[in-house]
């Protein structure tokens, strides 16, 4: 049995892929490690368990730089006691009036309006306003005081100020009963029948908890399923290896595009973050508007998959997908990342250019994803040695970065937001979240293999190997200056995870043509943006080949917003650099391989 075709019950460790990471691989941990080393790692991974992977080194670090700086900064700390003392002083007065004020003394008490927690009529009423505002004012003090304290290491000025601003958002008010005016309203409205209902779904989301913890989580608790609700776009696989499926999807027009497009995933999601429902899908988009579309749907790994790297999802994920959409189309391709499907796809246009294949790849399209590093945004706040020691120790006792481990990550960069403030609707008012597609896509995690998580925190993000042209494939360095394919990039106003000033960092790594695409949205729905959808918008700007740098502020200030969806935009650049039109080309149903959405992403 040939690798692009192994059948339904060959286990993960049968592919090429499997059988060189099991001969790279040591039962005990790394070839070179000691016993000592071992031991360490093991207690390293005792306490990584206990803090959900994240370092208490690298805050006490931080807390203590910070901290010895401030005392030592008297300056610093007399503006900080002035202007507590004004805020205290003011806010009898200020609380007794319009929320947007400004006192006499010429200090303005950050208004209650301008926090979404507070934007209830009733927080504008004694006592609740005087909580409000103290916590406003208690907010934008530690603000003030994490910020500015001369000789503080950057990371740990941003890690201190995310530490306190954690600790003040599960202090606000409106996280409990006798301080929040809505939870008391809808108390004595209901008779307490919200907090009777906010402990049943409290003991509905412990149970869950439970299940995913245990390892038992049921994919029907799912309300939308890939394949019957989302993912429904028609298509087959018609490629498959151990790492990853191939979809190519049945065309909807009697001719298409002659050049095929192959989407990249990121490892890090379900592939159909791309093809939810048929209104939101820009899969089925682009299979509407005329182009035979080819898809990467990766297996979710386990502990049997720890050895895998960053090469074995370059060589065996990506460039064998392309081979196989070549050898059905015998076209160049419009290739397209996502997250960081989009890395390794600028990672591979990269290595195809250096070794000459400029003709591989007839375009380049790069979704929210970073090829610099250097300013990796909030993510940023767990990228530090000691924060990847203890990743690394949890990932080696594990085999893998579970994906709940992940979320909790990325919950905790938008904590006010994705905790707190579900926390009072759902379990003070009773209020449960009605479920979309998106929301249960992103409730489908996946798992990242030890090695290769480790290779790319360590390389990509921690050393930013990728942009000083030190990252490595096939024993050689690849810089991306040297590809010739045209670009298309997209960056969300909102992301968390890819910020668009980094993303926009690509225009200093090569001399092509590049087009950028700057939406509203965040990482997720700045790319979801069908067309119809209100309140989208974008600007695009083209740079033309050798052209030079223009900044990012003067992109912004230059390139007027566009009203509507993205999406059309970049139909309209991948039609202008293709070259024709050919038959439909519908995929083989005699493959034997079965329909998509496929088997990988039913996986859990």
């Amino acid at each position: 049995m040939t690798d692009s075709a192994v059948s339904d019950a060959e286990p993960l460790h049968a592919s090429r892929a499997l059988r060189a990471a099991r001969a790279r691989a040591v039962p005990c941990g790394r070839p070179d490690d000691t016993p000592a080393d071992q031991w360490n790692r093991a207690a390293h991974a005792t306490l990584a368990a206990a803090t959900f992977g994240l370092s208490p080194l690298a805050l006490a670090l931080a807390a203590l730089d910070w901290s010895g700086h401030l005392a030592i900064s008297p300056g610093k700390c007399f503006d900080l006691a002035t202007h507590g003392w004004l805020a205290a002083s003011a806010l009898p007065v200020r609380s007794s009036r319009v929320a947007d004020d400004a006192d006499e003394a010429g200090l303005t008490v950050y208004a209650g309006h301008a926090d979404p927690r507070f934007v209830a009529h009733a927080w504008s009423n004694w006592p609740f306003c005087v909580y409000r505002d103290a916590f406003l004012a208690v907010q934008h003090w530690w603000r003030e005081a994490t910020r500015g304290v001369p000789g503080v290491e950057r990371h740990h000025e941003e890690l201190v100020g995310f530490a306190a601003r954690q600790w003040l958002d599960a202090c606000s008010p409106g996280n409990f009963i006798a301080t929040n005016p809505e939870v008391l309203e809808a108390t004595l409205r209901s008779g307490g029948a919200n907090l009777v209902h906010g402990l049943r779904h409290w003991l509905d989301d412990a149970n869950a908890l439970g299940d995913t913890v245990r390892g038992t989580r049921a994919r029907m608790a799912q309300p939308w399923l890939p394949g019957r609700d989302v993912a429904v776009t028609p298509g087959r696989v018609v490629w498959r290896n151990a790492l990853c499926e191939l979809l190519q999807y049945t065309p909807m027009t009697p001719v298409v595009e002659r050049e095929p497009i192959l989407i990249v995933p990121s490892w890090i999601m379900k592939y159909y973050i791309l093809d939810l429902q048929p209104r939101d899908s820009l899969i089925r988009f682009l299979v509407e508007q005329g182009y035979t579309v080819f898809a990467i749907s990766w297996r979710n790994p386990g502990a049997e998959a720890r050895d895998l790297g960053l090469d074995d999802y370059l060589r065996d994920g990506f460039l064998a997908a392309l081979e196989a959409v070549r050898a059905r189309c015998g076209e160049p391709v419009h290739a397209t990342g996502y997250c960081l499907g989009g890395t390794l796809l600028a990672i591979a246009a990269a290595a195809l250019a250096r070794d000459g294949r400029h003709d591989v790849l007839r375009s380049v399209t790069l979704l929210a994803a970073l090829t610099d590093f250097s300013e990796p945004g909030e993510l940023g706040l767990f990228i530090d040695a000691s924060e990847l020691a203890a990743l690394d120790a949890l990932m080696w006792r594990q085999g893998y970065l579970d994906g709940a481990q992940m979320s909790a990550a990325f919950q905790l960069l938008n904590a006010r937001d994705l905790i707190w403030s579900r926390m009072m609707s759902e379990y003070l008012l009773g209020r449960r979240t009605k479920p979309n597609d998106l929301m249960s896509w992103n409730a489908d995690t996946t798992r990242m293999p030890y090695r290769m998580h480790t290779e790319y925190l360590t390389q990509l993000f921690l050393d930013n190997d990728l942009a000083a042209g030190r990252y490595c494939v096939d024993g050689r360095p690849v810089a991306l200056s040297d590809i010739e394919a045209p670009m298309f990039v997209v960056g969300t106003e909102r992301d968390h995870v890819s910020p668009w000033r980094s993303v926009y960092k690509l225009h200093l790594l090569t001399h092509n043509a590049l087009t950028f695409v700057l939406t509203a949205g965040g990482h997720n729905a700045g790319i979801v943006s069908e067309p119809g959808h209100a309140g989208r918008y974008f600007r695009c700007a083209t740079r033309e080949p050798d052209a030079p740098y223009r900044s990012r502020h003067e992109y912004v200030s230059e390139t007027p917003a566009i009203d509507g969806s993205w999406w059309i935009c970049w139909c309209e650049w991948l039609r202008e650099r293709s070259t024709g039109e050919v038959s439909a080309r519908t995929p083989e149903p005699g493959l034997g391989l079965g329909p998509a959405p496929g088997e990988y992403v039913l996986e859990t």
